[in-house]
């Protein structure tokens, strides 16, 4: 049977941009993904409408669900929702969908074929990125900084646009403290000194003009993240499983929602 997939959106008082994203991602899904997929919206203790507009998404379309949190944090609801999984696969993307859907396959595939996280790189080769100078100076050297400090191979720590097998999430994110903006980062510290496999997939990505993401706030936790990570030492897990899952789809099982598989 296909490797089930979990997608998970988080979310932070975004009822303008939702009905939008939901239309585009689950008509991306139905037509490009094989897998039985599940869409979650995870809503990080909105205070605008976003609860009534996720709840309506849910009736209009299949494979949706809604995930509330009463406390704000991307890290704590990428923790819950992959936590309370029980997909193949989970990933996850941002709510203005920067980064082209088209690369979501290519995750998946890295998955399918042995790896054990996959990671969407906006400063790889191949990339395709518009953003402003001032956001791309500061990628850039973030990202220098990891390198320089723990010696790892992955270019693009915080591209919103990841997956990981089931068994490296249980295994790495229960040892992961941030549950905010540096989630994803101490996601792949853990992961690369553990010795799991993280694929990079190079990708087309447009800036969001209207994030509200806090640049100077978010650069200021990552920093304090990094120093944590580096004195204090980096979390040891349980090894990767050598063959975490294998490529299992079936031309006689139509792609879909999970709710359309009955899964």
């Amino acid at each position: 049977m296909a490797n089930t997939v979990d997608i998970v959106v988080p979310v932070y008082n975004e009822e303008q941009a939702l009905p939008r994203t939901i239309l585009i991602l689950t008509e991306f899904l139905r037509e490009n993904v094989q897998n039985p997929w599940q869409v979650i919206i995870a809503d990080n203790a909105s205070t605008d409408n976003t609860r009534s507009i996720s709840e309506m998404l849910c009736e209009r379309y299949a494979g949706v669900i809604y995930l509330h949190l009463p406390q704000k944090g991307r890290g704590r609801a990428l923790r819950t929702a992959w936590m309370e999984s029980n997909a193949d696969i989970v990933s996850y993307m941002d709510v203005d969908l920067s980064t082209d859907l088209a690369h979501f396959p290519q995750l998946l595939e890295a998955l399918e074929s042995g790896g054990h996280i996959a990671i969407g790189s906006r400063l790889s080769k191949g990339s395709k990125v518009t953003r402003s100078i001032k956001r791309e100076l500061i990628s850039r050297t973030y990202n220098l900084m990891i390198k320089s400090m723990f010696f790892t191979a992955f270019p693009d720590a915080q591209c919103g646009f990841k997956a990981l097998t089931r068994q490296a999430a249980h295994a790495i994110v229960p040892k992961i403290k941030n549950n905010n903006w540096f989630f994803d980062t101490e996601l792949l510290l853990i992961a690369a000194k553990g010795g799991y496999k993280i694929t990079s997939v190079p990708v087309k990505w447009d800036d969001d003009p209207t994030s509200t993401v806090n640049v100077a706030g978010t650069a200021t936790e990552d920093v304090k993240g990094l120093l944590r990570l580096r004195f204090g030492g980096i979390p040891r897990v349980a090894a990767p499983d050598d063959n975490p899952i294998g490529f299992s789809y079936r031309p006689d099982i139509s792609p879909g929602s999970r709710e359309d598989e009955g899964l």
